[in-house]
């Protein structure tokens, strides 16, 4: 096991869907224990997901950390602690729509993003409720989606939004294009403002969570039945949980709490 110096505050950067959040269920119960130990202890969790400010939050508060700040939309805003995620300026997910617009029609026929569906689309798409799907439409950052064509048709979309500053990442179930950063590049940051001598831990289940991993002191990969997951890595700070969503999750954070109580 990995130990953590007593002397040095801890911050955990957790992923949501198929990390802290059940994969089928968007249940978090299993990891309450976890976050009580965390909250007890003056811990902070910086939620770190593809989900959009206005979902955050909400999930930010219910959890017990309204005053840590969240990573959102895959990295591509950050929404500060006790802010309001309406007030976040929606420009950049503009210029990605537009972008979008300025595509071969063939190549972007084959591109379906959350901009393109009503909230009852975007609700049969992720299993979400109507009024969750309506949150997870309010982007400001970055538009998932999904793309039909194949792997050559692929990569002529990613090469043809590059032309406009544009990335795509990866997810357990979308693509997610964005003019951002990403999760590992607002670790730093994040943590220069909340602890600057902290030691991190990351958690996640997908590989647009690997980078997130690397750039901290402590990655935990999460197993996810629902989909391929992580790539094993040799990096000796990695990590494997022994059980995939919030179970696994609040068993790794425990395990290197109880190594700081020791």
């Amino acid at each position: 096991m990995i130990s953590l110096k007593k002397d040095v505050p801890l911050i955990v950067f957790s992923d949501l869907d198929g990390t802290l959040l059940d994969h089928e269920t968007y249940s978090w119960a299993a990891a309450e224990p976890a976050l009580a130990a965390l909250r007890a202890r003056g811990i902070p969790l910086v939620l770190a997901s593809s989900k959009t400010a206005l979902e955050i939050a909400p999930l930010r508060a219910a959890m017990g950390f309204s005053h840590c700040p969240a990573i959102v939309e895959n990295g591509a805003g950050v929404l500060a602690g006790g802010a309001d995620p309406q007030a976040l300026d929606d420009g950049g997910y503009r210029a990605i729509r537009a972008a979008l617009d300025r595509l071969d029609p063939d190549l972007r026929a084959q591109f379906q993003g959350f901009g393109d569906l009503d909230a009852a689309g975007v609700a049969r798409l992720t299993g979400l409720s109507l009024a969750d799907a309506a949150a997870a439409k309010a982007r400001q950052f970055s538009e998932p989606g999904t793309f039909s064509g194949d792997a050559k048709a692929r990569t002529a979309f990613l090469a043809a939004l590059a032309k406009f500053g544009l990335s795509a990442t990866q997810g357990g179930r979308f693509l997610t294009l964005s003019k951002g950063a990403t999760k590992a590049d607002q670790i730093a940051s994040l943590t220069a403002q909340l602890a600057p001598r902290a030691r991190t831990m990351a958690l996640g289940d997908a590989p647009n969570d690997l980078a997130m991993l690397m750039a901290c002191d402590i990655g935990v990969i999460i197993p996810n039945p629902a989909h391929s997951g992580l790539i094993e890595t040799a990096a000796p700070h990695l990590l494997r949980a022994p059980k995939a969503g919030p179970e696994g999750w609040a068993i790794s954070v425990r395990a290197q709490l109880a190594q700081r109580s020791n």
